[in-house]
């Protein structure tokens, strides 16, 4: 793979490295001001950044070095996993807290995801928040997983590091050697 190609990877790793702390620092906060326990869905999209962030601990160094990365299908799978997981979470959040005006005391206060925190108006807003980063983290994935599947791809035709001969046997002789 060319330098270039491997730096814009590990870009674009390190821009999902970003959001997805940004994501779990957002979520983390709605769980703390949470009184009764917070909502399944908020609890989900906590746990999107956790693996996301697992992930990455492979896929930084595997974007860099073709030895870590093993087989592009690897990082196909855990790529494609990342972006369902985000999409789902991109969804979820915000059907659940049906988007409106976090300044409306009614709402907040019987919405499921800001209902029960100390402030409603502070946790809607962070949901809405973290709802948009989910949108760019899963956007970052799905450019990493047609990435992969590009290299998948790439690997499979022939136009990978691999020898289409094999190494005992030359290549066909030219016309000007014949």
């Amino acid at each position: 793979m060319p330098d270039a190609a491997k730096w814009g990877s590990a870009a674009l790793r390190f821009i999902q490295l970003a959001l997805a702390v940004i994501v779990m620092a957002l979520i983390g906060n709605m769980i703390d001001d949470a009184i009764h326990g917070s909502s399944s869905v908020v609890n989900y999209n906590l746990f999107v950044p956790a693996f996301i962030l697992l992930s990455l601990l492979y896929l930084i160094p595997a974007s860099l070095s073709d030895k870590i990365m093993l087989h592009p299908i690897l990082m196909f799978f855990i790529d494609a996993l990342c972006c369902i997981f985000a999409f789902c979470g991109a969804i979820a959040l915000p059907a659940r807290q049906h988007v409106h005006s976090c300044s409306n005391k009614d709402y907040t206060s019987t919405n499921t995801v800001s209902s029960g925190s100390k402030s409603g108006e502070k946790t809607c807003r962070e949901g809405q928040a973290a709802t948009a980063f989910l949108w760019f983290l899963w956007f970052a994935f799905l450019l990493s997983t047609l990435y992969s599947l590009w290299r998948v791809k790439q690997r499979f035709s022939g136009g990978g590091d691999r020898q289409r001969t094999s190494p005992n046997r030359g290549q066909a002789p030219t016309m000007s050697q014949v």
